[in-house]
């Protein structure tokens, strides 16, 4: 199967695409036996997962490796997080042929400025289309021209007025569009007259994230099927969810009760061997 034309086809499609996010290999086997079409990485979820104080401690050779043992435990396409494209536009280039020997479908690349102590701010317009120009270049080049980019935006928190940055966000979709991205993630998207606006002004496929601390009670997935997004991602519910069951489970040990154990909170044996392919 041909990752990349098998993802294309499922974003193009008239079905909503849920790609929930895996932190390592066994989330990935776990979204993919669940029947999930597709696995997001998330670099956020990997700094998590290695106990690391920001995500950019996540290096590329470290998202690279991790992202690569998350491919090798599935038999469905997978998307990267790029981040930022780890550098200018030459910087760009060498990040998307290092993801597609890794074997993903394809990869996020974000105009929020990295590392950056203060709030959250995007890089000037020009140098996020340059990076978006090298990414597509980069792809033309390559022997996998279905390859996917995704262009992220981070504009609805650059700003505290909440209606420019919604603008902000949908010329920027769309300038990424038009540079080359197959599709557009706006990222903090808080309700679903943000999101219906969103799908009404940008001139492509959007992305979005659902789940999240500051929307998870605001609209459910099929809200977001109903309005027609192409996609959506799930950031943290895996990794957080994941996270709440262990410390619920040392609570209850802590308190010398193993008998409080609900068997629902343990995965059996049989399961496991079965999504491991164990004897």
């Amino acid at each position: 199967m041909n990752e990349s034309k098998e993802l294309k086809k499922l974003l193009l499609s008239k079905e909503t695409l849920v790609m929930p996010d895996a932190y390592d290999p066994v989330s990935a086997k776990l979204i993919e036996r669940t029947g999930f079409k597709a696995v997001q990485c998330s670099g956020y979820s990997f700094s998590i997962a290695a106990a690391r104080k920001k995500e950019m401690d996540i290096s590329r050779l470290e998202n690279i490796q991790i992202t690569r043992s998350i491919v090798n435990a599935v038999d469905l396409p997978v998307m990267a997080d790029a981040e930022d494209g780890y550098g200018d536009a030459a910087a760009v280039t060498e990040t998307v042929n290092m993801f597609m020997d890794v074997g993903v479908a394809g990869l996020n690349i974000e105009d929020q400025l990295i590392d950056n102590d203060v709030g959250i701010n995007i890089i000037e317009e020009d140098m996020m289309l340059e990076k978006i120009y090298a990414a597509r270049e980069a792809v033309k080049t390559s022997n996998n021209p279905d390859f996917i980019i995704n262009g992220r935006t981070d504009a609805l928190k650059s700003t505290e007025d909440r209606h420019d940055a919604l603008n902000i966000a949908i010329e920027r979709a769309n300038l990424y569009i038009k540079a080359g991205a197959d599709i557009v993630f706006a990222a903090y998207v808080e309700t679903l007259d943000e999101v219906e606006t969103l799908e009404n002004e940008v001139k492509g496929p959007i992305s979005i994230a659902a789940g999240m601390p500051y929307n998870i009670n605001n609209f459910s997935i099929e809200d977001l099927k109903n309005l027609g997004i192409a996609r959506v991602s799930l950031p943290t519910l895996l990794i957080f969810s994941s996270l709440k069951s262990v410390e619920l489970t040392l609570k209850i040990l802590k308190n010398n009760d193993i008998m409080g154990i609900d068997d629902q909170l343990l995965y059996r044996a049989e399961d496991l061997n079965d999504l491991l392919k164990r004897n």
